[in-house]
């Protein structure tokens, strides 16, 4: 892993994606910890967190963690979650951020000497290889040992850097969990 303390950094951070790898890995994100992690190794100059929420719900189990985000040293960006029924009648859940994740790394770009990208979806490659043309150092952190790996292989090419998130787990975990399999997702299933 290479990083420089004076590169302009900023974090992108795709929330259900990395729940979901985190939860295939069996830990859970310090995300306090997560941030001095980071601030330690680079110019940490801004740290964003996607999240789509059903505002549906009285009460949401995601609402406390983004609270304490918006409060402690992170941008967040959200936006309502579609709820509907499939053919199949089952309750579904879209609620996809990649758009505003894109806007906002090519936004920043021009102000950051490295990005790095908490997600392993293949949506990204295009974005990711935009801004590199802006002179911006690209690092991808998902991992390829969860089953089915979370990171596409076009988007770990694309990467000036890959960083498996079990490698750098440890400076991070809340607290050890049971491994779990990663729930079955439908194709119009975005959020975890």
């Amino acid at each position: 892993m290479r990083f420089f303390p004076s590169e302009k950094t900023a974090l992108f951070i795709d929330g259900a994606n990395l729940y979901a790898a985190s939860r295939s890995l069996g830990f859970d994100v310090d995300y306090r910890a997560l941030l001095g992690f980071w601030e330690k190794k680079v110019n940490l100059i801004r740290a964003y967190y996607y999240s789509a929420l059903l505002d549906t719900e009285e009460y949401s189990p995601l609402k406390p963690l983004t609270d304490w985000l918006a409060y402690n040293g992170y941008t967040l960006v959200t936006k309502p979650a579609k709820e509907f029924t499939d053919a199949l009648g089952r309750r579904r859940i879209k609620g996809n951020m990649d758009i505003e994740l894109a806007i906002d790394m090519l936004e920043l770009a021009p102000h950051l000497d490295h990005a790095v990208l908490f997600s392993g979806d293949s949506d990204f490659r295009r974005v990711v290889e935009a801004v590199q043309r802006q002179g911006v150092r690209v690092t991808v952190v998902s991992s390829i040992k969860t089953s089915p790996p979370m990171i596409a292989d076009e988007l770990r090419r694309q990467a000036d850097q890959y960083i498996e998130l079990s490698d750098i787990a440890p400076d991070f975990t809340r607290r050890q969990s049971e491994q779990r399999p990663r729930p079955a997702r439908g194709p119009d299933s975005e959020m975890e």
